[in-house]
């Protein structure tokens, strides 16, 4: 098992649980490892959404009614 200092418990739905304990067995490695891998996964991903969300803070907003009436007038709807 990897240096993993600090504890939580999580529960799963039994499948999931057997799923996870399944793919820890085939990739040696723990429950604990998998999990935060996938965490650390799921914060790169908001880290890359929240960059691009600063990238485009400067473009214009298009609300909804407006949108809806550009696709009109293109013949889209």
């Amino acid at each position: 098992m990897s240096n993993l200092s600090k504890r939580s418990t999580v529960y799963f739905e039994p499948a999931i649980h057997q799923a996870l304990k399944m793919r820890a067995a085939s990739s040696d490695v723990s429950i604990s490892e998998l999990i935060d891998e996938a965490v650390r996964l799921l914060m790169r991903e908001d880290q890359e959404d929240l960059a691009a969300i600063s990238e485009r803070v400067n473009e214009p907003e298009v609300t909804y009614e407006v949108f809806l009436n550009e696709l009109k007038a293109n013949g889209k709807i």
